[in-house]
């Protein structure tokens, strides 16, 4: 019989599938179509200090083998994740959950992780860096390796939980935010998240999206995260959550081959809720196909 446990920071997870932030709510809501509990862990909505409406509609386009989306972190805010949502989802879900946190200055990451810090729901963070620096220009956080460590620094300072940093593709070199993270404490590192890109619209000739650009997801981006995934492997020591395209229990074998430890779904839960579910059942059938006895075996195998 296969293993499909895996282990992230101490933190036990009966698969490595984990539904992606942004692409799953809060979780309970997925909960009206299947036992969620069959889930490694949930990324929980972004969250942010305080509540966002998000960019202008529309937000989302279609593409070849993916989509755009510029929703721009919509969520209640950290004091409603705290008393509304995260009581919710404790009500259907019984496992720990990954907290994704987003901020717009570094003050702001910290406030929010520490806020998010005693609940015990919360397993592990994901922090991410690809949101614009309000106080430096508008560059995006994740494209300097000194910014994305002083992040890394600031939350490890106020939580006493594993802080995964979740890193942009849109680099010159994803490998040297890695390490920059690394060796300012980060317990690990999760990627990548979406690629920029646009459509247009013939009609109108002008960008589809209201935000004109967005980020592109979807089974077009996987070949993308595979290699950014092995790149980092060989960069860092720590854990690597991959994510980017996965849509296959093939796919989550991939990723692991790269070298991530568990994966992330994401926008296959739009286009088929049961996309996480379908991905877990087929995955022991998948690592029988290929010789697989322990999930953890495999991870790095490619290298």
């Amino acid at each position: 019989m296969v293993n499909t446990k895996v282990t992230l920071s101490g933190m036990t997870l009966d698969n490595p599938v984990i539904p992606a932030s942004g692409t799953f709510g809060f979780g309970y809501e997925f909960a009206d179509w299947y036992d969620i509990n069959c889930l490694g862990s949930i990324s929980i909505k972004g969250t942010t200090k305080d509540p966002r409406f998000g960019n202008p509609t529309p937000r989302i386009a279609e593409t070849a083998s993916g989509m755009l989306n510029a929703v721009g972190l919509q969520n209640p805010g950290v004091e409603a994740v705290i008393n509304t949502e995260l009581p919710k989802l404790a009500e259907v879900y019984k496992k720990p959950v990954v907290a994704n946190v987003s901020g717009f200055a570094i003050e702001d990451y910290a406030y929010t992780c520490e806020r998010l810090n005693d609940q015990p729901q919360v397993g592990i963070f994901e922090v991410n860096i690809s949101c614009p620096n309000v106080h430096g220009g508008g560059m995006s956080f994740g494209t300097d390796p000194k910014l994305a460590a002083e992040v890394t620094r600031a939350v490890k300072k106020v939580t006493t939980k594993p802080v995964y940093i979740k890193l942009s593709p849109n680099v010159t070199d994803i490998g040297e935010i890695a390490a920059a993270c690394e060796d300012a404490g980060a317990d690990g590192v999760s990627l990548i998240n979406t690629l920029m890109g646009m459509r247009i619209d013939l009609k109108t000739r002008k960008p589809v999206l209201a935000n004109k650009t967005g980020g592109l997801s979807g089974p077009a981006i996987l070949p993308v995260a595979l290699s950014m995934v092995y790149k980092v492997y060989d960069r860092v020591k720590i854990p690597i959550i991959g994510m980017g395209g996965i849509s296959s229990a093939e796919d989550v074998i991939e990723m692991m081959l790269a070298g991530a430890a568990a994966v992330e779904v994401g926008a296959a839960n739009l286009v088929d809720p049961m996309a996480c579910k379908r991905i877990i059942d087929g995955l022991p059938a998948s690592m029988e196909k290929y010789g697989i006895d322990n999930l953890t075996d495999i991870i790095g195998g490619a290298h």
